[in-house]
C-alpha cells in the first residue's frame, strides 16, 4: 500500500503538470472504486482551474476554483502524467483531462481507492476531520507523543499507526523507525519513557524524510508519476527481512504478525 513517503512523492510529481491548469474534462471509465466516485464530478469540476496541490496524510487534495478533490491511492493505486489521447490501460478508471492536452490518470487494479469532492473545507471532511498532526510537522514532539501514550497498553508499533495519534506513519515506516529507535515493537506505548519517545520521533522523522527523498518505496506495484519504482527499498533495515541477518548486529530479522500486519524487528537491537 502506498503510504506517506510514496503519496508525497506523488505529490510533488503531479504539482507541477496541474497548478494554474484548466480541467476540460473528466473520464470516469470505472467509478466503482471504495467509494463511488460522485455521479455530478465532472459538472462540478469541469472548466474550473487547480488551485493547488497538497496532501493530509496519505490523502491527496487537488484544490480547484470550486473546491478540493480528494484522493487516495488505495492498496494499489498510481497516477501518471500522460498525453490525454494515450490509450487507457485495464485499470486505468478515471482522467482529469487538462488544458495542456496532457491528463492525469488514476490506475487502481484492487478498486480501493478513492476519488471524492467537496465544495467545503476539507479538513472538516468525514476521512480528514478527525486525523491528527502529522509527522513532518512541528507540533508532533516527544513529549506529546509521550503525553498520549500514558497509561495505554496498546503495542507502541500500533500506537504510532494510529491515525488518531500521527497521520500517515504506516507499517513500513513504523517498522524501520523502531528499529532506528532501539524499540521493540511489542512493547506497551505507556511503558515507553519521555526520552525513548523523543527518540522515536527523531527516528520517524528521518526515515519518511529520507524515504520522500529517494522516491518512497517500491515492493510490487507502486510507482511515482513517471513510472519509476521507489528506492527506499534499498535501505531497509528489517522490513520484508525475516530470516536475514540484522545490518547492524547479525542477528536473525524476527516476524510476526501484529493487528493482522506483519511486523519486522531485531531481538538484539531493539528491547
Amino acid at each position: 500500500m502506498p503510504e506517506l513517503p510514496e503519496v508525497e512523492t506523488t505529490r510533488r510529481g503531479i504539482e507541477p503538470w496541474l497548478v494554474g491548469r484548466r480541467i476540460e474534462r473528466v473520464l470516469v471509465r470505472e467509478p466503482r472504486l471504495r467509494w463511488r466516485v460522485p455521479a455530478g464530478l465532472a459538472g462540478k469540476v469541469t472548466g474550473t482551474r487547480v488551485c493547488s496541490v497538497a496532501r493530509r496524510a496519505k490523502y491527496l487534495l487537488i484544490g480547484t476554483d470550486a473546491g478540493t478533490l480528494i484522493l487516495h491511492l488505495g492498496m494499489s493505486g498510481s497516477l501518471r502524467i500522460l498525453d490525454a489521447a494515450t490509450p487507457p490501460l485495464a485499470h486505468d478508471h478515471v482522467d482529469l483531462v487538462l488544458d495542456s492536452g496532457r491528463c492525469l490518470r488514476f490506475n487502481d487494479p484492487r478498486r480501493f481507492g478513492c476519488l471524492l469532492f467537496t465544495a467545503a473545507d476539507p479538513s472538516r471532511h468525514r476521512l480528514l476531520a478527525n486525523l491528527a498532526v502529522e509527522p513532518l510537522s512541528e507540533a508532533f514532539t516527544g513529549e506529546a507523543l509521550w503525553r498520549r501514550a500514558r497509561g495505554k497498553r496498546v503495542a507502541v508499533k500500533a500506537f504510532i499507526m494510529d491515525s488518531r495519534t500521527v497521520a500517515g506513519v504506516g507499517n513500513i515506516y513504523a517498522s524501520e523507525a523502531l528499529f532506528r529507535a532501539g524499540i521493540r515493537p511489542g512493547l506497551a506505548a505507556g511503558r515507553v519513557s519521555r526520552a525513548r519517545m523523543d527518540t522515536l520521533v527523531a527516528a520517524i522523522r528521518d526515515v519518511l524524510t529520507e524515504a520522500i527523498g529517494v522516491g518512497g518505496t517500491t515492493l510490487r506495484d507502486y510507482v511515482n508519476p513517471s513510472g519509476m519504482p521507489g528506492y527506499f527499498r534499498q535501505r531497509l533495515f528489517v522490513y520484508e527481512r525475516s530470516g536475514k541477518a540484522c545490518r547492524r548486529c547479525g542477528t536473525a530479522i524476527r516476524q510476526f504478525t501484529q493487528g493482522a500486519r506483519s511486523t519486522y524487528w531485531c531481538p538484539h537491537c531493539q528491547r
